[in-house]
């Protein structure tokens, strides 16, 4: 069998752990502490984060999106297939290795997504985005440590917590779609996005896609569209 070869390492900000990137032929694995945390084989999961949330604002066609989390740019290129030639895309990532990482070792795997003239990288952490983004998105995708039973960095519970919740529906435009991805489903997480006011969905899906693999959850929370004048 091929042996993994370590690519390159980083530690995570306001944490002690640290992210690595390994491969073993044409596979790609990113891991922390020995955990992994995605593979290049499997990524059906974070086609349909982006799939599914887009199919929800199809009617804009100048949609403006933020998505929480690089990862191997599954996300951001799933999205970019589904979004209009007039939309914008905010990609926040934490760690710059990643972002690194994709530009040298995984840009071919997901077809380059962080070259499309629609895509901006930011090099931050997507809470700070989502505290000071009033109104200003119509879809947030949080792809974001391992989804509200996080692994990798304890400041990211913040982002599930009825505060960050409360963010992001803030951020979002009336009607507008926060769609989150999780390696394992939670109840009382789908009662928080209620109480924040989203309408919620929660979907299973196969982390390989039709290829099948381990399920994976993902929530589509709506926040609410102001009603109408009165007659």
């Amino acid at each position: 069998m091929i042996p993994w070869e370590l690519l390159g390492s980083a530690q995570i900000s306001g944490s002690g752990e640290k992210l690595c990137l390994f491969r073993r032929g044409r596979e790609f694995s990113i891991r922390v502490n020995g955990c992994e945390l995605m593979n290049s084989r499997a990524h059906g999961s974070e086609d349909a984060l982006a799939d599914l949330a887009c199919a929800r604002i199809a009617d804009r066609d100048r949609a403006h999106v933020l998505i929480g989390g690089l990862g191997m740019g599954y996300t951001a290129a799933a999205a970019l297939r589904r979004l209009g030639s007039g939309s914008r895309v905010v990609v926040a990532e934490l760690v710059p290795a990643v972002v690194e990482w994709n530009r040298e070792f995984l840009a071919d795997l997901a077809g380059r997504p962080l070259q499309d003239p629609r895509v901006t990288v930011q090099e931050a952490d997507v809470a700070g985005i989502l505290r000071t983004g009033h109104g200003a998105f119509d879809m947030i995708l949080l792809d974001v440590d391992n989804g509200p039973a996080g692994l990798t960095r304890k400041a990211n519970d913040w982002l599930y917590s009825p505060s960050g919740l409360e963010a992001a529906y803030t951020a979002l435009t009336p009607g507008g779609v926060l769609a989150v991805w999780s390696a394992v489903p939670d109840s009382a997480f789908t009662k928080r996005l209620s109480r924040a006011g989203f309408r919620v969905e929660e979907v299973r899906v196969r982390a390989r896609g039709s290829g099948g693999g381990g399920r994976h959850t993902i929530w589509l929370a709506r926040s609410r569209t102001p009603a109408g004048p009165g007659p």
